[in-house]
């Protein structure tokens, strides 16, 4: 298996195992106060474009050429720690 496919294996899994996160906190926020229900659906939606916009970054890395996906690498990586500092955010602050 070469670089690329181990990074976009790595990505894929990243990726789902943030799905199943947003699946939980959704779940969690039909237990919310609606006006804490409001927020929490607000921050929710952050995190699906941020997880789209993941999703978009990796089908360009999978279309990249064998050089030029190592530069995009960087750009994947600043999206997942932005998604998982909002994660970590919202599971903080709607405990």
């Amino acid at each position: 298996m070469s670089n690329k496919e181990a990074y976009e294996k790595k990505m894929e899994a990243q990726i789902e195992e943030w799905e199943a996160e947003l699946s939980k906190l959704k779940a969690q926020s039909k237990q919310k106060s609606a006006d804490a229900e409001i927020e929490y659906n607000k921050r929710m939606e952050e995190l699906e474009a941020k997880k789209e916009k993941a999703n978009d970054k990796l089908a360009d890395i999978k279309s990249a050429g064998s050089e030029s996906w190592e530069d995009m690498k960087d750009g994947m990586q600043d999206i997942a720690n932005d998604f998982g500092n909002t994660l970590d955010d919202i599971k903080a602050n709607f405990k």
